[in-house]
């Protein structure tokens, strides 16, 4: 915070050196005319004075530029007067006659510069001599001083207002917008406080008209910078990360920190300049060159800007801002290079209409860019965690936003190309009819824009829900999470078609094509494909009442005719199976058939062993019964068994064994855990009470006295089994 307010200290001091050296060189510039050669002249006289005054009344200058602007059209320019449809269909020849013409104007007044500069410094040298040059530099200065004192009396009575939001919590989305909100209103008391002690102290007094103007205009610059430096706090806060509302690393925070100000006041002190100068006589011509000048200075301040690298942490690779990490950087770097030397170049052109409509493509995508990050950032948990899908409040601040933002570049470039809006009503000029479907057809886009975002909010929000929260809910509550999941991505992309069809048939109703024949059109060829698309038609018809019907949602395992898998997705037309091996069967809704859901309510697992003739059956069922209990009291599966294991009883008598059944009720998809479960249960349960599992056996039979001989036979028999060599 300490360097933020050396940095905030430091702006008056070095705007007003530059202001120095801008009055004190001005005198020297002007050395080789012959007016800079005289000594220093008398006090002028109260005739001179009143002519200064009547020169620096607005009303005065604006008689002037009239009267210099009145007189006849030169031939070139005479394409600039008429029609909006003239203008707008101007051919490129007449445009590059005017360039040509512009730039001829500024040649033959760049001679005239060092005349013009003499004239000024004759006006601005009777007010010098008159007040002092140093009273005047002094007399900004103090007003500045008190400006700065004001603010820092501001900055001291509200020290317990900054200990309260640098201590406020931001556990919560509410407590995060209170503290910007907080911040945002002191940093308009930090910019009121300056504005009041500089401006407002020295709109107290009376004082000349010329002099007014020249210290009012450059305190004003001081403000203005001030406010960019309140702002750039405000929206970056390079000192206090917590409170960002564009996401991104400290060290390029602190980089457009320092840029952004700068270039703020660079202009304004340009601007301010030329106030001045056209105040003091300056003629048009001579005006533009000083200010496309001085628009090298904003051009070399956006270069530096571009090829600038940003180290966001020791060790790492250097960067422009939060861009340029890749290998393609340098490439980009050129490329915006070249964009904005052609920036100048349009605008030394005097070609406005394309320079701010470059302008505007090159501002617009980012600041619709930085909008979107900044609410979500400023939206989304204090704690980091990003969020999955945007919600509603997030839909509306981004879209609304966007919305600002492209009206406000519709209604620039208007005024730019001297379009009134409210006149497109009255006029029936098939260019006029042409721009106001335009404007419409702008409108009609981001209505849809704001629909659409606002749908996928609600729709991707309740599938989040459905996704995420069937871990402690009730049954019937996880089978309307299911439909939910199977529903909503059909509604979503029903509605995107719907919506996309409606807004596309009004934006081209406004742009002045008849969609009577379209509609219809597509009705002739709606009958067509549905003839000629049956199959298709049966599909989509079939996947609508499988739907209806609640066949089967996404996750559950069905199987139809010789396909089974879990169903991972739909389409209008078909579902994916996923098989248990891997496969992924895709099969049309027409081609399903009649569809066994192996995953709804329960499922029946039986299960038979075999045991031999002389098993006790009582103590087999009491064995059954214990792993019954001991699988219902399983911390893990317990809660899946919604009947435990039990015996039904024998099942049949086999040639070597008793075959007993026994079944288990589990919830669906559980039951192939719980019957190995209780497999291994049985075998461990049944071998500790000397009950034996049934498995074939062959005896062989014959004469006692030959068993000897029988049984030296048959290893024979084996060991030449063995020995013998494989079959060719």
């Amino acid at each position: 915070m300490r360097a933020v307010i050396r940095g905030a200290m430091g702006w008056p001091a070095r705007s007003l050196a530059i202001l120095a050296l801008v009055v004190m060189l001005a005198p020297a510039a002007l050395a080789q005319s012959p007016a800079g050669s005289s000594a220093p002249s008398a006090p002028p006289p109260a005739q001179v004075r009143q002519l200064l005054d009547l020169l620096a009344d607005p009303a005065v200058r604006v008689w002037i530029d009239a009267q210099r602007t009145s007189g006849p059209v030169p031939a070139a320019a005479t394409a600039t007067v008429g029609s909006l449809e003239d203008a707008f269909w101007m051919s490129g020849a007449t445009r590059l006659a005017l360039i040509r013409q512009h730039l001829e104007t500024l040649a033959d007044a760049l001679p005239m510069v060092p005349d013009d500069l003499a004239n000024a410094w004759t006006l601005l040298k009777f007010e010098f001599e008159q007040r002092g040059l140093l009273n005047i530099l002094a007399l900004v200065a103090g007003f500045l001083t008190l400006g700065l004192g004001t603010e820092w009396l501001f900055w001291w009575a509200t020290k317990s207002a900054r200990r309260w939001v640098v201590e406020h919590p931001l556990d919560t989305v509410g407590q995060r917008l209170r503290a910007i909100g907080a911040r945002f209103v002191f940093g308009l008391g930090v910019v009121a406080a300056f504005a009041l002690g500089s401006i407002g102290a020295f709109l107290i007094f009376d004082w000349p008209v010329f002099l007014k103007e020249i210290v009012l205009g450059y305190l004003m610059v001081f403000v203005v910078a001030r406010v960019g430096m309140v702002l750039g706090r405000f929206l970056l806060a390079p000192a206090a990360e917590r409170f960002r509302i564009i996401p991104m690393p400290t060290p390029v925070a602190w980089f457009w920190y320092r840029r952004v100000p700068l270039a703020v006041a660079w202009w304004s002190f340009g601007w301010v300049t030329l106030q001045l100068l056209k105040t003091l006589g300056f003629p048009p011509a001579s005006r533009e060159l000083v200010g496309y000048g001085w628009g090298l200075g904003l051009l070399a301040l956006g270069l530096n800007t571009v090829w600038s690298r940003v180290r966001t942490a020791p060790g790492t690779a250097p960067e422009i801002g939060d861009q340029g990490r890749d290998q393609g950087g340098g490439v980009r770097r050129w490329l915006l290079s070249l964009y904005l030397v052609g920036l100048w170049g349009l605008w030394v052109a005097h070609f406005p209409g394309a320079f701010w409509i470059a302008v505007v493509a090159l501002v617009l995508p980012i600041a619709i860019a930085l909008v979107r990050r900044a609410a979500i950032h400023l939206l989304s948990p204090p704690d980091g965690a990003a969020v999955p899908t945007p919600t509603v409040t997030i839909v509306y601040v981004e879209r609304g936003a966007r919305a600002v933002l492209i009206i406000g570049a519709t209604l620039l470039l208007a005024r730019v190309w001297d379009i009134d809006m409210m006149a497109l009503s009255g006029q029936d000029a098939d260019i006029t009819r042409f721009l106001r479907g335009v404007v419409h057809a702008i409108l009609i886009v981001l209505v849809a824009d704001l629909v659409w975002g606002l749908f996928c909010a609600v729709v991707d929000g309740r599938l989040m829900h459905a996704r995420h929260g069937d871990g402690a809910i009730s049954e019937e509550e996880a089978r309307r999470n299911a439909r939910l999941r199977t529903l909503l991505p059909i509604l979503r992309n029903i509605m995107f078609i719907a919506l996309l069809a409606i807004a596309g048939l009004m934006v081209l109703s406004e742009l002045g094509i008849d969609t009577g024949p379209l509609i219809a059109g597509a009705g002739v060829v709606g009958v067509a494909v549905g003839f000629g698309a049956q199959t298709l038609v049966k599909d989509i018809i079939s996947g609508i009442f499988y739907l209806l019907d609640d066949a089967f949602h996404i996750g559950e395992y069905i199987q139809s005719d010789h396909y089974r898998g879990t169903v991972e997705s739909f389409s209008l037309r078909s579902v994916k199976l996923r098989h248990h091996r891997g496969s992924l069967y895709t099969i049309p809704f027409g081609s399903l058939g009649a569809v066994q859901n192996m995953s709804r309510d329960w499922v029946i697992d039986k299960m038979t062993i075999n045991v031999p003739y002389d098993t006790d059956l009582e103590l087999a069922k009491k064995i059954v019964k214990k792993v019954g209990q001991i699988l219902l009291e399983d911390p893990e599966d317990g809660h899946f068994i919604l009947e435990t294991l039990k015996m039904q009883g024998v099942e049949q008598f086999g040639d070597f064994a008793i075959a007993i059944r026994m079944k288990i009720m589990t919830k669906p998809g559980e039951q192939f855990t719980i019957r190995r479960k209780a497999y291994a249960l049985l075998k461990t349960q049944f071998d500790a009470n000397g009950i034996r599992f049934a498995v074939p056996t062959v005896r062989v039979a014959g004469d006692p006295g030959s068993s000897q001989a029988g049984e030296g036979a048959a290893a024979q028999a084996g060991l030449n089994l063995a020995a013998a060599p494989p079959p060719p």
